[in-house]
């Protein structure tokens, strides 16, 4: 299995945003707290913008939020704005794959595979990664 880079760094970003929904970051404050690649994260946050999932705004008083609450956006929903496909073989869709003689099951398999892992993206939104409780919202809150 393969998780893309920009997967990881879309949900990454998205994370470091529901911390403090009410204050929008800039690329260069999630690039830093997330040691991502600013020139690559600011391409990622483009894609995340055009998906719906984050909304800008330009001047010393701008950045970057969620597009929707945190508990509205599903780790699937990240992958399918910057990745298309939750997984792929050979970079087709596992759809309209065919395999002849003893391969004929595989195809399934792979198919399953994609089943299970889009539920289980689908389950957890971006809320349900946050950690909980009084300590966690105090160690956000130092860190702003």
């Amino acid at each position: 299995m393969h998780i893309s880079a920009k997967a990881d760094y879309a949900a990454r970003a998205l994370l470091e945003l529901a911390c403090d929904p009410s204050r929008p970051l800039t690329c260069e404050a999630i690039a830093s707290s997330q040691e991502i690649p600013f020139r690559f994260l600011k391409s990622v946050v483009g894609e995340l913008r055009r998906a719906g999932l984050v909304r800008s705004q330009r001047g010393c008083e701008g950045g970057y939020w969620l597009g929707r609450p945190a508990g509205e956006i599903s780790l699937l929903d990240v992958v399918r704005a910057v990745d298309g496909e939750v997984i792929t073989l050979r970079g087709e869709p596992l759809a309209g794959l065919g395999y002849p003689g003893p391969a004929g099951r595989l195809p399934g398999v792979w198919r399953q595979v994609e089943a299970d892992a889009t539920a289980l993206l689908g389950a957890l939104t971006l809320a349900s990664m946050l950690p909980a409780g009084p300590a966690a919202r105090q160690a956000r809150s130092d860190a702003a």
